[in-house]
């Protein structure tokens, strides 16, 4: 009897202990069947540590500190570089500085922008770690990409901002590029979050602080002047009359062509010819049906707008070769003009698209440029920047062809982006290691913007390589130099003169008014 119970008392917990592994098998089971299933249902959206590709998009965003390129084999060779750069730096005593481009972008002549952007910040980076007698703290150089039109502009500065919380003490970010509305968000939630930025070819007005006496934008500096001082320049440099001045105008416009519309528009007053709009794509960087206004626009100016030789163009660099292409089939080939605009028309020495012949019937045209290889080489100017200051990043690109510096691939000097991305990080460099205090290796965040005001006279400017950087109370550059270039018939450029905001260079002491 004893052995019955024994018999059955196992059996019963047999029982009990195969149905328990078979519940726990199922409920295995289960689990893995849904995760399998989410696994299915949401695919990895890494692209990269610390890029990933939003739902709904075939783009890469976020902010890059690997040897990632964003699927951009021109950017390979530099990105390569920074990795390097990077990895020497001993922990702890460095900084963070995020360049903002956007690296997916697919339009030939903006990726041509970022890849010189992108080269010419990385050398400002170099010179800061190496040439700078041991100056701290070090610099760590990531990319951050909002998207190629900035689409995801709010991810990126979420991750910056969790960056400069953290361990990356990211201390400033540089770059922004084109004045666009999606960048005008970002610079403005940045700053918000007391983020400072450093701009190097955002020119719109709108893009900047002092307007009206106002800061919207607190702890944002430029490099490059805003659309107003660079339409300034040009009139003290063309001698633009009214009454021969004929304006075509993109129409709503961007931050970029609005600003410019306007400023074109104050040198106009009076003029008795009606300014011609003409509506591009939202997005600028494609062809539309543009050249078809272009073409009526032409029969305006040679059958109306009798006694016009000068036209100012305020639109973006396909609208802008559009009409010139259109200028070149005009029925007035026998009239003289020349076309004036702002540093868009850097973009002409490489479209492919340009009608190089529409320059050889009595068209000049001639833009403003954010810097220019041979401004300092050929210009008479004694003050506002050197041939002294311009070399110096002249040797560091003869270093960049080999390591330890190079190599950062094939070097454009024309389009000036390379030149002022160059003179933004070392003015990112300038704010950090002054904000730095004595005794301190790492500068608050809060105190790197708080130094934008004191660039300026001889001691604290920055001498860049683009001319002399002296910044007023809002962050702007003061007088900046403003080189002056011609498109050739061969497609490419001729730099002419550097003209100045204000009429002529600034003193020797960089001062802006009201500060001494």
């Amino acid at each position: 009897m004893a052995h019955v119970w024994v018999w059955l008392r196992e059996d019963i917990w047999e029982i009990r202990f195969r149905r328990y592994v078979a519940l726990s098998l199922a409920a295995v089971l289960v689990t893995l069947g849904v995760w399998g299933g989410r696994t299915l249902v949401h695919d990895d959206r890494s692209c990269a540590a610390g890029v990933v590709q939003p739902e709904g998009s075939t783009e890469c965003v976020g902010v890059s500190s690997t040897t990632y390129a964003f699927g951009r084999p021109q950017f390979a060779d530099t990105v390569r570089a920074i990795n390097r750069e990077n990895h020497r730096l001993a922990p702890g005593g460095q900084v963070t500085v995020a360049l903002l481009e956007p690296f997916t972008a697919t339009d030939a002549d903006n990726l041509r922008d970022v890849q010189h952007e992108l080269q010419g910040a990385y050398l400002a980076q170099y010179r800061a770690n190496h040439d700078s007698n041991e100056q701290t703290p070090k610099i760590r150089l990531v990319l951050a990409n909002p998207g190629a039109s900035g689409a995801y502009w709010e991810h990126t500065v979420d991750q910056l901002e969790r960056m400069a919380k953290g361990p990356d003490r990211l201390r400033a970010v540089t770059g922004v590029g084109l004045s666009t509305d999606n960048n005008k968000k970002a610079v403005a939630e940045l700053t918000r979050r007391g983020i400072p930025v450093i701009g190097t070819s955002i020119t719109a007005d709108d893009l900047a602080n002092g307007r009206q006496g106002k800061d919207p934008y607190p702890g944002l500096a430029r490099v490059s002047p805003t659309n107003t001082d660079e339409a300034r320049a040009l009139a003290s440099f063309a001698k633009v009359s009214a009454g021969k001045a004929f304006l075509v105008y993109d129409k709503p416009g961007d931050p970029y062509t609005r600003t410019l519309q306007s400023s074109f528009g104050k040198l106009l007053k009076g003029s008795p010819y009606e300014p011609q709009p003409y509506t591009p794509p939202d997005d600028r960087s494609k062809e539309g049906t543009t050249a078809n206004t272009f073409e009526q626009i032409t029969h305006v100016l040679c059958d109306t707008a009798r006694g016009t030789d000068t036209i100012l163009f305020a639109g973006r660099h396909t609208q802008l070769r559009q009409f010139i292409n259109a200028l070149g089939d005009r029925g007035c080939q026998d009239r003289r003009f020349t076309l004036l605009t702002g540093d868009e028309g850097s973009y002409l020495t490489g479209d492919e698209d340009l009608d190089r012949s529409a320059l050889k019937h009595n068209l000049s045209v001639r833009y403003t440029a954010l810097a220019h290889p041979d401004a300092w080489a050929k210009d008479t100017a004694k003050t506002g920047g050197s041939a002294a200051d311009a070399e110096q990043l002249d040797g560091m690109l003869r270093r960049s062809k080999r390591e330890p510096v190079g190599p950062i691939g094939p070097i454009a000097l024309d389009d000036g982006q390379l030149i002022i991305a160059y003179d933004a990080l070392r003015l990112a460099v300038h704010g950090i290691r002054a904000a730095t205090p004595d005794g301190k290796r790492i500068p608050a965040l809060a105190d790197v913007g708080l130094q934008w005001p004191q660039v300026k006279g001889k001691q604290l400017r920055v001498n860049g390589a683009s001319g002399w950087i002296c910044l007023d109370v809002h962050g702007n550059p003061y007088d900046k130099a403003v080189p002056i270039v011609e498109l050739t018939p061969d497609g490419s450029s001729r730099f002419v003169k550097i003209a100045w905001p204000e009429g002529r260079p600034p003193a020797k002491e960089c001062l802006p008014p009201g500060t001494g």
